[in-house]
């Protein structure tokens, strides 16, 4: 049943009745895999039809309503007004690790904004700097049947591939001044044994169709010398990084960071973009209005990070007694986590668990119920959490996605979740 609320919109309330009550299976599941078996070869068909793979796509689509979205976006907008304050600026980098505190210009490929929905508004719950899945979200946005819903389809899926260039493009000439890069490598470690895989592979088959030499390749097949990075004997210009070391301080990665450090490659995103948006700790000045117009950020922009951010603080010994009190009313996250490892909602928080936590670096952030969405499972109606994630440069807008799960973290092991796309519902 739904249940009434009068903090919702017209158009709230319509998204809202269509993901609780809206069976309409939209994924062309052979067209998915059509595409991706065209640019991914032979071994697409395998990899497509595992276990693993079954529940990566949802068969339905989100509701999301077209003032939601734009709450979302100005939210974007003045978090990164925000990070642009000098005073945040001496915050963060006079708590980041040396590699980060470079700034050679480029400001990070593919961030990501990671948002809940509620009759409130959108409240962003984390920022990631190497967001997965904006290449495969594609590929699901253009594989959509029509939904009774009459909501309206997006262009982003169409526009996608001019919008991923452009922002590759604007990052080397925001290091480079002019020009494009010849060779990008696309590199994380053991790429083919990684999850997202066969991303990497559409990324580069994008790169190459525009005219960029592309390689997958682990940051121990590089080397760094006079002054520049090589993959084998080529010459590599740009790095299109999606490694969960954000500091570059693991040894195997030195070649890495020394492209890094001597501006040797265009690296996206890097340490410095990291450090600036995606350490969780940032959370904690974002939901201090006060801080922020101390600093010198606008009334307006203060109050969308006020509605917009959830209150967020370090967990330390002297909070530790509050916290444990009220552990149901917040979710704990490492600092230095990522892929939801090693988050917890509070309320299946253990003393003994609350103790490790204690031990390590976390931060408690005011817990944000996500909203939901029915997806059918064997002819059963299932009820699935939602996350929304918008996929940006430079504040704009390149794809919106959502994210199916059940559970305390999004997962891809949900039978009827994974990836959704998101149909956009008018005022």
């Amino acid at each position: 049943m739904l249940l009434q609320d009068t903090n919702y919109s017209p158009a709230q309330t319509k998204a809202k009745k269509l993901n609780q009550h809206c069976v309409c299976v939209t994924l062309d599941r052979p067209e998915v895999v059509r595409s991706l078996a065209n640019q991914l070869g032979s071994n697409a068909n395998d990899m497509l039809s595992s276990s693993v793979w079954h529940h990566f796509f949802s068969d339905v689509a989100v509701f999301v309503p077209s003032q939601d979205l734009d709450r979302m976006l100005a939210i974007v907008g003045a978090l990164e007004a925000a990070a642009k304050l000098p005073d945040f600026h001496h915050r963060v980098f006079s708590r980041a690790p040396q590699s980060a505190r470079a700034n050679p210009g480029p400001v990070g490929a593919f961030m990501g904004y990671d948002f809940h929905l509620g009759g409130e508004g959108p409240l962003l719950i984390e920022v990631n700097t190497n967001a997965g899945g904006a290449f495969l979200n594609a590929e699901l946005a253009r594989a959509q049947l029509q939904c009774c819903s009459g909501a309206t389809r997006v262009a982003w899926a169409e526009n996608f591939d001019t919008a991923v260039i452009a922002q590759f493009e604007s990052e080397w000439r925001a290091q480079r001044g002019s020009g494009r890069p010849k060779s990008i490598a696309i590199v994380d470690d053991q790429p083919i044994e990684q999850y997202l895989y066969p991303e990497f592979r559409l990324a580069q088959q994008l790169f190459r169709d525009n005219g960029i030499d592309a390689h997958i390749v682990s940051p121990s097949d590089l080397r760094y010398e006079l002054g520049a990075l090589y993959s084998g004997g080529e010459r590599i210009d740009m790095v299109y990084n999606r490694l969960v070391d954000f500091a570059l301080e693991v040894p195997e990665h030195a070649a890495l960071r020394s492209a890094w450090l001597d501006g040797g490659a265009v690296i996206t995103p890097n340490p410095f973009a990291h450090a600036l948006f995606a350490d969780k700790r940032n959370l904690a000045e974002w939901s201090d209005p006060s801080i922020l117009q101390d600093w010198g950020l606008s009334p307006e922009n203060a109050e969308l990070l006020r509605c917009g951010v959830p209150r967020t603080v370090r967990v330390a010994a002297s909070n530790a007694d509050e916290l444990w009190q009220q552990r149901r009313l917040w979710f704990f996250k490492p600092v230095a986590g990522y892929g939801s490892k090693g988050a917890y909602r509070g309320s299946k928080l253990t003393k003994r668990t609350f103790s490790q936590i204690l031990e390590s670096d976390y931060i408690a952030q005011a817990y944000v119920p996500p909203s939901e969405r029915l997806v059918l499972v064997d002819g059963e109606r299932e009820m699935l959490k939602v996350d929304v994630r918008l996929y940006t440069y430079r504040g704009n807008l390149i794809l919106a996605a959502a994210r199916l799960y059940q559970g305390q973290t999004t997962n891809f092991r949900t039978p009827g979740g994974g990836f959704a796309p998101i149909l956009i519902e008018p005022i």
